[in-house]
């Protein structure tokens, strides 16, 4: 069981009216919560929303949606993908349009 505390949380999808939240701690997941999409503030109801979330027993005590990191990494990712979209293809990459 994962130990009582504070973990950040990223939206991963959701199942209907369930949401299933990644759990971190230092960077790394380490657990997998479903809860009732309603239990979720309203502006943190979407996928890679990011929420600091309470457990008490191995349960979700609180959850506060955090604006702030979610926009920070919507950032940082669309940066890696502009980069990524950016690198010349490699030879193996090449189609032959000859």
């Amino acid at each position: 069981m994962i130990p009582n505390g504070t973990y950040t949380a990223v939206v991963d999808r959701f199942e209907g009216d369930l949401a299933v939240l990644l759990l971190e701690a230092d960077g790394e997941t380490v657990a997998e919560r479903v809860l009732d999409r309603e239990r979720l503030p309203e502006a943190g109801r979407h996928v890679d929303a990011i929420l600091t979330v309470e457990l008490d027993d191995g349960d979700v005590a609180s959850l506060e949606y955090e604006p702030e990191e979610t926009e920070s990494r919507a950032e940082n990712a669309q940066r890696r993908f502009d980069e990524l979209s950016r690198r010349p293809p490699s030879r193996g990459d090449e189609s032959d349009s000859e």
